[in-house]
């Protein structure tokens, strides 16, 4: 099978394309070399027409910047891949990347099913859901593997986990870590078990929207804790009352996984607390210094 590979340099991207060539001939596409957000549907599909994929992955895509970009990279874009493809491999699979906060808030405590309301809090959630229509509502074979909260080994220092393992890192062993507020609880995988998804959904018929997540909603406070052992932190983290608007709106998330488990036979497998040690383990920062030094 010939993949093709949208954003193989990106941090998700990065695992997939080790997941799929272990057995597969991948195109790695990596970020900047197509701009989804900018590129014409003619351009896109020469491109692909020469590459004669069987299928196309992608893994392209925004967290953050301006709303011209994000709306570019998470909506537009999907669009013009789904109308490139369906001119140039009409027959190729697709899978997508979408995110949870496609979602929003959750009424209740009830796990999330893929035919839950979608409400999303803010422009970046908002952007994806629109991409992941464009994807799901497409003539193609085509699936949007929802990605819940990814945590493990070269997180984005953008994120809450890399956020942290920067503070860990700069207040020493016995230091004081300052944070905004822990209190939401989010449903957290491994970045390999997403790309074992991945490689799952190539070979597959699916639902047009699959879940991949851990199954359990976890505190964040949980998840810092989980990072201050695995770095031998004996300091304090004290957190200020802020975090991002996100967690105001939406405090509570988990995922029902058995979808994925029906289409796919996947289930996540590295336990948080693996995530979380690898991590740290992963991140090569100045070791942790005794603040009596």
């Amino acid at each position: 099978m010939r993949v093709v590979l949208l954003g193989s340099s990106g941090w998700l991207g990065g695992y997939v394309l080790d997941e799929l060539a272990q057995d597969r001939e991948v195109i790695p596409v990596p970020r900047g070399t197509v701009e989804l957000g900018v590129t014409g549907v003619g351009d896109l599909a020469g491109r692909l027409a020469s590459l004669a994929p069987d299928a196309v992955v992608n893994c392209a895509g925004r967290v953050g910047g301006d709303a011209l970009g994000l709306i570019g990279a998470n909506a537009r874009g999907p669009a013009v891949l789904c109308a490139a493809l369906s001119a140039a491999a009409p027959r190729a699979r697709l899978v997508h990347l979408g995110s949870a906060a496609e979602y929003g808030a959750v009424a209740g405590r009830a796990p999330l099913t893929e035919d839950a309301p979608t409400c999303p809090q803010g422009l970046y959630g908002a952007s994806k859901l629109a991409g992941s229509l464009a994807v799901a509502g497409s003539p193609l074979d085509a699936v949007v593997l929802r990605v819940f909260n990814a945590v493990g080994p070269g997180a984005p220092p953008t994120s809450l986990p890399g956020r942290l393992v920067r503070g860990l890192r700069e207040a020493g062993a016995d230091g004081v870590v300052r944070t905004g507020a822990l209190t939401a609880a989010r449903d957290y995988v491994d970045p390999r078990d997403v790309a074992r998804a991945v490689a799952l959904a190539l070979g597959r018929a699916t639902p047009r929207v699959l879940n991949v997540a851990g199954g359990r909603a976890v505190p964040v406070r949980d998840v810092a804790d989980g990072l201050a052992e695995a770095a031998g932190f004996r300091g304090r983290i004290e957190e200020s009352g802020g975090g991002p608007e996100r967690s105001a709106f939406v405090d509570w998330q988990q995922a029902d996984v058995s979808a994925a488990g029906a289409a796919l036979g996947w289930r996540a497998e590295v336990p948080l607390v693996q995530s979380l040690k690898d991590l740290w383990a992963d991140d090569p920062g100045p070791a942790p210094r005794s603040a009596a030094e």
